[in-house]
């Protein structure tokens, strides 16, 4: 499959009507984003995609994003429909999140025909790194110096750095190469990548520029290998170093049990108000922030596993929010934050959540209050319009009722409040109820 160029002009959305739409995992998402921003040259073949020449490909919001058409007898193109989801976070950042055309020509406008070195940033690296990074990077024949930062869409597991954290030191470690030689060529770069089956970090980081790869890790002695896979049992040598055994043996066995009182932040609102935009950037704005794990439960992606035999009628609708509600109790049972983000029409199914999740957590019910004729108009999955040509049955707001809230804890129109403000405004309203709030250990 030949992939389109990164600053192709977007297809219309107009003609996939009937069109299969195949929902792609956080994995293929990123490697469909090297594909469209010039990083890779054709798209793999990605897991649960069919080889299939007429195919729109959707992120897990039914969102469409490519499409790939069949270009005469040469093969199959892939073209960009909808802009891909922005998360919140360095990581994110247009300034270091850049197609590939755009970082090779740069370069090549800056240093010509020298040569390019991309310094691989997979773990906030230490002051060993720093050294070897500068020493390899100050050969004579090194014209420029990429820092590549890989960050993928799946979280990370708890208690490793996250993206965000990662994108923060990647980008500082950038910065103190290029403050040790003044007038040097140092970018740093983040790179889409998937956790499972990734592509060829040479050819990728070719397509930006770079002539040579070198993983930092690789440059990294014996010695400070081992001094790294210590620190995890520090705090175990210090607390047997100072208490008798006895003393040791119970510290020991309550540390990490002390569990934090969890929560559940549950959005609701019309389809195109701003829901999932603003839980994801919430979501990954409170796993930068905070220890605790944070799970996203989206209404498209419940609806494709949890909820994939229920239909879009009152029953089904209030079914699926009572199976929502249940598992993000379970999560805040367990001291974690579950971030829900359904439409959620009816007062009745919005209370059941609240009664499912304050026995095991905070509930917080944020109302998106943006107009009927504002979501519409942003209509970014295209069921706005089908709705009103009559091909989508019981649709809210249109052919099926919204029951708005009397009872939220907040309330935003992301007509005039942007993500950011909405993200801090709800951040902070958490924060005030979670505040000091300890549960006692299991």
């Amino acid at each position: 499959m030949t992939a389109a160029d990164g600053d192709a002009g977007l297809a219309d959305l107009a003609d996939i009507d009937g069109v299969r739409r195949v929902v792609l995992d956080d994995d293929a998402l990123d490697v469909l984003e090297l594909a469209l921003t010039g990083a890779l040259a054709t798209l793999p073949p990605l897991a649960g995609v069919p080889d299939d020449h007429s195919l729109v490909l959707t992120d897990a919001e039914n969102t469409p994003l490519a499409r790939l058409v069949q270009d005469g007898p040469s093969g199959v193109t892939l073209r960009a429909l909808r802009p891909f989801a922005r998360g919140s976070g360095p990581q994110w950042d247009p300034a270091v999140r850049r197609s590939a055309p755009e970082v090779r020509a740069e370069l090549r406008r800056r240093v010509g025909d020298g040569r390019v070195l991309a310094l691989i940033v997979e773990e906030p690296p230490t002051q060993a790194d720093l050294r070897a990074m500068l020493d390899v990077s100050g050969q004579s024949d090194i014209a420029a110096v990429l820092c590549a930062i890989p960050v993928g869409r799946r979280p990370h597991p708890p208690g490793h750095v996250g993206w965000a954290g990662l994108a923060r030191a990647g980008r500082a470690i950038a910065g103190s190469l290029a403050a040790a030689r003044p007038g040097s060529v140092v970018e740093p770069l983040v790179v889409p990548w998937p956790s499972s089956a990734p592509p060829g970090i040479d050819d990728v980081l070719a397509a930006f520029g770079a002539s040579t790869t070198i993983r930092v890790s690789d440059l990294r002695s014996p010695e400070e290998n081992e001094r790294m896979a210590a620190l995890p049992r520090a705090f175990e040598r210090e607390v047997l170093a100072l208490y008798p055994p006895a003393s040791a043996a119970e510290i020991l066995r309550v540390e990490g049990t002390a569990q934090r009182r969890g929560a559940v932040v549950f959005f609701t609102g019309l389809s195109g108000s701003g829901k999932s935009t603003i839980a994801r950037a919430l979501g990954d704005d409170l796993e930068d922030r905070d220890s605790r794990r944070v799970t996203l439960l989206d209404g498209d992606e419940v609806r494709q596993h949890l909820s994939a035999d229920l239909g879009f009628d009152a029953a089904s609708r209030e079914m699926n929010i009572e199976r929502i509600a249940y598992v993000a109790a379970l999560i805040a049972a367990h001291g974690g934050v579950a971030i829900a983000a359904p439409i959620a029409p009816f007062a009745t199914g919005r209370q059941l959540a609240r009664s499912l999740a304050q026995p095991h957590g905070e509930f917080l019910l944020v109302y998106l209050s943006t107009p009927l004729e504002v979501c519409e108009a942003r209509d970014r999955k295209g069921w706005y319009a089908q709705a009103r040509a009559g091909l989508v049955g019981d649709f809210t707001g249109i052919s099926s009722p919204y029951e708005a809230p009397d009872d939220a804890d907040v309330v935003i129109d992301t007509t005039s409040t942007d993500v950011a403000d909405a993200v801090r405004v709800v951040r902070e309203a958490l924060e005030r109820r979670l505040d000091g709030d300890v549960a006692p250990p299991v």
